[in-house]
């Protein structure tokens, strides 16, 4: 495993060396082409691609020339990035998660880091100095804040953090976003709108993709993700103190975007839409908060970090990798943490990014798949995701969506409370299934989802019949390992034409 940080630099260099970055030395468009392009590698299973020749970015004047994306983008990947040397079994990196996730290691302050090599203020400042790229063509303008780690501070404790928030270029030298009152930036935003004063803030973007990975997982609000990044990489991070906001970022980050975002409404600029990791475009144009920026910090020949977000079958991006496992293994935490026995497998699909959760279990009282539900909804980690719990049996793999659809036809009486839904809890603003009127922010402070369990496992309420060997299911018709065995031997003998498998 490794130990110690990565910067952005040494992580594409450690995925190149493992096969798993391309460099994109054609000309490319940041209008379209390059979200064009980042799907259609996606949709090709292909590697992390760092751009280098982008278009009005390619001049010898230019300030920042490289764009890197698609780092988390297949499970190999995100083991990489985890510290793994090669992929891993799902169980294995969800263990690995689960450990990581509650070893605390406090930062360091640095007096000075490769991010303050160059100082912008003042007129000097230009968001239109770096290749942010317009990613699809129905978003509201140029996404700055995709793979960006917004960090703030919390006016009462002074607790930071750290968390991955979509934020639109308004014009040079400000950023407009949506605040969601659930989430950790949103709940330092509301304690400084009722004090009436504006709220600093400060854009990481580009650095140890942990840090990406940990401000994109639902950190407990008492916890600091910077401790939690040093926990994964048994070193602490080094940070440095920002030019003109009360905050701290690492040391060795490509740059850094500081400002303040005004509580006055008069203040606010449209944002949206977005096309959101659901794989939807998400609103319209909405007038939010505004960043006014007051410095940004970069090192010299920075490479800017950014992500082509939305899930589409065949064609799944980061956030979608990442997902399948930080929120397999945060579900897998809820699940111990409220003593429930049984579980063998927590299950995501990267496709729905863990909106669904399966939750594989060897069966021990009738009631377990209600009690799992429960326990899911009932956390805040649930605000984005666990719209629907599937609960299946042990003999049902839950990576395998044929074997999971196979248990909800043959296992799941509809007319039943197989079928459980729980209406009117803290969701996704962002589902485009949900009604336009419970997805007002502005209104609600969060969106309002109605949740399903599909309990998938064989129902004990069936009498035992001697029949079946005295169970309350029929058998399954698998063949028995002593004909298997028969067959194996034979296998050559069967003289198969046109067809050459070895058992």
């Amino acid at each position: 495993m490794k130990e110690g940080f990565y910067d952005l630099r040494s992580a594409l260099d450690y995925l190149e060396r493992k096969g798993e970055l391309a460099r994109v030395e054609g000309e490319v468009n940041w209008e379209l082409e390059l979200g064009t392009l980042t799907r259609e590698v996606q949709r090709r299973k292909g590697p992390a691609l760092r751009f280098g020749n982008i278009k009005d970015y390619n001049g010898e004047g230019a300030r920042c020339r490289e764009l890197a994306t698609g780092i988390y983008g297949s499970m190999r990947r995100v083991a990489l990035m985890l510290g793994f040397d090669d992929l891993q079994p799902n169980r294995a990196m969800i263990e690995h998660v689960l450990e990581r996730n509650r070893t605390l290691i406090k930062p360091m302050i640095a007096k000075d880091g490769p991010v303050k090599q160059n100082v912008l203020t003042g007129r000097d400042i230009n968001l239109y100095d770096f290749p942010v790229p317009k990613w699809h063509h129905l978003d509201g303008g140029r996404y700055i804040g995709t793979m960006a780690c917004t960090v703030t501070k919390d006016p009462e404790t002074n607790l930071t953090n750290v968390g991955l928030y979509r934020s639109m270029i308004v014009d040079q030298n400000r950023m407009s976003s949506l605040i969601v009152s659930s989430q950790g930036w949103g709940a330092h935003w509301a304690k400084y709108r009722a004090k009436g004063e504006p709220m600093p803030v400060a854009w990481v973007i580009g650095w140890d993709p942990v840090m990406e990975w940990v401000g994109g997982s639902p950190v407990p609000a008492n916890v600091c993700e910077y401790e939690v990044m040093g926990g994964y990489r048994n070193a602490p991070v080094e940070l440095v103190r920002c030019e003109t906001v009360d905050l701290e970022v690492p040391a060795s980050a490509e740059m850094v975007i500081e400002g303040s975002i005004s509580p006055d409404p008069a203040t606010f600029a449209p944002e949206g839409p977005f096309g959101e990791f659901t794989g939807y475009t998400a609103e319209i144009p909405t007038p939010r908060p505004v960043c006014k920026v007051s410095a940004i910090m970069h090192r010299d020949r920075p490479i800017f970090r950014g992500t082509l977000e939305g899930s589409l079958p065949g064609a799944s991006g980061e956030n979608s990798h990442m997902s399948a496992i930080q929120r397999a293994a945060i579900a897998w935490n809820i699940l111990r943490t409220a003593g429930i026995s049984g579980i063998l497998d927590v299950y995501v699909h990267p496709v729905n990014n863990g909106t669904t959760v399966i939750v594989q279990i060897k069966k021990l009282y009738e009631g377990q798949p209600k009690q799992i539900a429960a326990a899911l909804w009932g956390s805040n980690a649930s605000t984005f995701r666990y719209k629907i719990v599937i609960v299946v049996d042990e003999d049902i793999d839950p990576s395998d969506y044929e074997a999971v659809d196979w248990a909800i036809n043959y296992r799941v009486d509809p007319g039943s409370d197989d079928l459980v839904i729980f209406r009117g809890t803290l969701g996704s603003a962002l589902d485009p299934s949900t009604p336009l009127e419970n997805r007002r922010i502005s209104e609600l402070g969060a969106g309002l989802w109605n949740r399903l369990l599909i309990d998938a496992t064989k129902t004990w309420r069936f009498p035992r019949r001697p029949e079946w060997n005295n169970e309350k299911f029929p058998p399954v018709g698998r063949n028995r390992p002593e004909d298997i065995e028969q067959v194996r031997r034979r296998w050559t003998d069967y003289g198969f034409t046109k067809w050459k498998v070895p058992f």
